[in-house]
């Protein structure tokens, strides 16, 4: 959290500035980044039907580093957001009783606090330490700077998901991954042509000293050679695309970055021109999407009282 109030107080006329068009007067900001941590490379001590006493014990730190939505630290981002007239698009690792979630948290210009999105389906290993969300929060916010929404890494993937945002009218779409896969660049492109949508994607830039070091913390994925210090575990590749398939900045891959970018919301509607997929491109006599949008809780109490409920 320190970090993240000195670096954006240090880069206040950078951090992914967007400049709007001439229809929506002055500047506002967005800014893409992330807390709490991803867990690159490690274990959790897990094999079928197995789990160490050490990857317990690591999952118990990684749930204590965690935070609480409302809670203490989602204030301070508000603060910041407030601060420094942001609008905030902040990844978080979500504590929620005994399990964590990948969420997203929106903050608004005057510091408040908007909503959040939980991923839908964690990928692959990281279904082992983060639960799913539901479609309750899969939402497009409005705001000075255009629709703001967000999928989280390979929920991009998922073309109903993404089908549900464009019909709520999206227009700046935010992700963040830790994929910084050739193809990634690819997929940004079309999601950016196929939602006439500008896409903001945000990656990490991290080497291994970057985590804490062995043996308290072991990359898995470099198998029994524990690679050095410089070594460069995640090299970035953040981009900002345009509806009509242009790259305004980025990729990026030499190393920590702020992008920034004009963004003609004019070309939306000269984007939608070509297709509209929840549009004049849709059949929806042929093809049509339910999303089930309401929360659901694995119990609830018929009594009003909250006497029974966990804390």
């Amino acid at each position: 959290m320190d970090q993240l109030e000195a670096g954006v107080e240090h880069h206040e006329s950078q951090v992914n500035e967007v400049e709007m068009s001439p229809a929506l007067p002055g500047s506002k900001r967005v800014c893409v980044a992330f807390i709490g941590g991803y867990p690159r490379g490690a274990a959790f001590g897990a094999v079928t039907c197995s789990r160490s006493a050490k990857g317990r014990e690591d999952f118990r730190k990684y749930h204590a580093s965690a935070i609480e939505v409302p809670g203490p630290e989602v204030d301070r981002l508000a603060a910041t957001a407030g601060k420094f007239k942001l609008f905030l698009v902040m990844g978080a690792i979500e504590r929620e009783g005994g399990t964590l979630y990948c969420s997203t948290l929106y903050f608004d210009s005057r510091g408040a606090y908007m909503g959040k999105h939980r991923e839908l389906m964690p990928t692959c290993s990281e279904r082992l330490i983060w639960g799913c969300g539901d479609g309750s929060n899969l939402k497009v916010y409005v705001t000075p700077v255009g629709r703001i929404g967000r999928l989280i890494c390979w929920e991009k993937k998922m073309p109903l998901a993404r089908t549900a945002l464009y019909a709520q009218g999206l227009e700046v779409y935010c992700i963040r991954t830790a994929d910084s896969r050739g193809y990634w660049q690819a997929s940004m492109l079309h999601i950016a042509t196929e939602g006439a949508c500008f896409v903001l994607s945000a990656n990490q830039f991290c080497r291994r000293k970057d985590y804490p070091p062995a043996p308290e913390y072991t990359f898995g994925v470099f198998a029994d050679e524990e690679p050095s210090p410089e070594t460069i575990v995640c090299p970035g590749g953040s981009v900002i695309m345009s509806p009509l398939g242009n790259v305004l900045a980025g990729p990026h891959y030499k190393g920590e970055t702020i992008l920034i970018a004009d963004l003609d919301m004019s070309e939306i509607v000269k984007a939608k021109f070509d297709f509209d997929g929840v549009g004049h491109y849709s059949r929806p006599e042929v093809l049509s999407l339910t999303v089930r949008n309401q929360p659901y809780n694995p119990v609830t109490f018929t009594s009003s009282s909250d006497g029974n409920r966990h804390p």
